[in-house]
């Protein structure tokens, strides 16, 4: 898989994020929730990080709960190599987590996405701002994690001291202004749709930021898959990687979950992006 330069790290171009690991499922009435952490045991997690290493992806966005911090230490002193930018875990205490994210190596930690929508409906921008200043006491980069394009428009505007976004591609918040964080309520993903409408949007928006993106939510949690054959939802991944990464710049990046126990999605997402690229490629 192709890499590109992320403040001096040579990242996969596709990397992996968490969700299906620690339960979070977008498609409720096809795998629960609950199904994914059954599946997801610690050593079905190292088993799909070395896989991930033998396909070509070299990096994660895993969550800084300490049940992954504690895999990813075991992982690593098996000889793991992946590289990690985390999602912060907000119930906990954020100078702690962050002490244990430097011992793993973290290349990157940014603002959580719900949290940063909550304090940005309800008028608390500057709680956004202390605490990106709070991540630059790591020395690492610190990005800005949204659902919604107004938040990365308003942080371009006023210049805040982000170094990157995570955007994601559907607006998660359509029906949830207001709410804070599932970390903190404990409320399920259920009844959760996301709208087609809302990926041109963000991409539009993401289309005029000089600063690295990593996109998010690519095949809407798997909702764009709902009641497609083997061969569709194959024809809709190559589209999805021509519709994104012909929007954002040549740098950028983009994660996607995988859920290994009915199919091996790994290797299937790595060799259906390799065959997209190589086709991009051999076109110029």
């Amino acid at each position: 898989m192709n890499t590109v330069n992320f403040f001096g790290h040579e990242i996969s171009k596709l990397i992996i994020g968490d969700n299906p690991m620690t339960g979070h499922s977008y498609i409720q009435n096809v795998i629960s929730g609950q199904e994914m952490l059954t599946y997801y045991t610690a050593e079905k997690i190292k088993e799909a990080m070395f896989k991930m290493e033998e396909n070509g992806y070299n990096a994660m966005l895993p969550l800084a709960h300490p049940y992954m911090i504690r895999l990813i230490q075991e992982y690593q002193r098996e000889g793991g190599k992946m590289k990690f930018i985390f999602q912060p875990y907000m119930p906990m205490n954020q100078d702690v987590s962050m002490r244990e994210l430097m011992e793993v190596g973290a290349i990157g930690i940014y603002h959580q996405g719900t949290t940063t929508d909550y304090f940005f409906e309800t008028g608390q921008c500057h709680r956004i701002l202390e605490m990106i200043e709070k991540y630059h006491t790591m020395g690492i980069p610190v990005g800005l994690g949204t659902h919604r394009p107004e938040v990365i428009e308003l942080s371009e505007k006023e210049g805040w001291n982000v170094d990157f976004y995570l955007a994601c591609l559907q607006n998660a918040r359509r029906n949830r202004v207001g709410e804070p964080s599932g970390f903190l309520t404990g409320k399920s993903k259920q009844g959760l749709v996301f709208s087609p409408e809302d990926r041109p949007v963000m991409l539009e928006c993401l289309k005029k930021v000089e600063k690295p993106i990593i996109a998010f939510k690519m095949f809407a949690g798997g909702q764009m898959f709902l009641g497609k054959t083997q061969e569709e939802k194959q024809e809709i991944i190559k589209g999805v990687y021509e519709e994104v990464f012909t929007a954002l710049k040549p740098n950028d990046l983009a994660a996607i979950g995988v859920f290994q126990r009915d199919s091996d999605q790994i290797t299937e997402n790595a060799r259906l992006y390799n065959e997209w690229y190589a086709q991009k490629q051999a076109a110029k």
